[in-house]
């Protein structure tokens, strides 16, 4: 009679966990830390939507006649002008006009993204993870992006 073998044995299990262990070994360490790099391109991305969403604010404004001050409309959005024809530095008109989530706090045009977690290192400075939009130009001022808070 021949011997059929039915599974795997003992060493054979012992092994493939072995290798899977050096692996993981190697592996762990290259994607532990991808949160902070995660939340440095959430905002890059919303600089980006920052910056299209004045640029077709202000083009919505030129078309409606370019009135100082006169809210435009974006998709049933109501978004609040500035009188250079850019949304105003606020909740009501660039976070409304970009569509920024629970995520970003907007005091007087310095946007920030805390992305559920505050202050990263715990230091207490605030806007470590920001940016400075401008309503009189529709322009991103300055970028802050501290790798031990974004």
């Amino acid at each position: 009679m021949k011997n059929q073998q039915a599974g795997f044995t003992l060493i054979e299990l012992v092994m493939v966990i072995v290798i899977l262990g050096i692996l993981a070994a190697f592996a762990l360490p290259k994607f532990a830390d991808l949160s902070s790099e995660a939340r440095e391109a959430t905002l890059e991305g919303a600089i980006g939507a920052t910056r299209s969403a004045a640029a077709i604010a202000h083009a919505q404004w030129l078309v409606d006649g370019s009135v100082a001050s006169q809210d435009v409309n974006l998709d049933g959005q109501v978004v609040t002008m500035s009188a250079q024809g850019y949304p105003t530095a606020n909740a009501a008109g660039i976070s409304a006009a970009a569509q920024f989530s629970g995520d970003f706090t907007n005091t007087s045009g310095t946007i920030s993204f805390t992305g559920g977690v505050g202050n990263g290192d715990g230091d207490g400075t605030a806007n470590e993870c920001s940016f400075v939009y401008s309503a009189s130009t529709g322009q991103v001022a300055s970028a802050t992006i501290l790798t031990d808070d974004c």
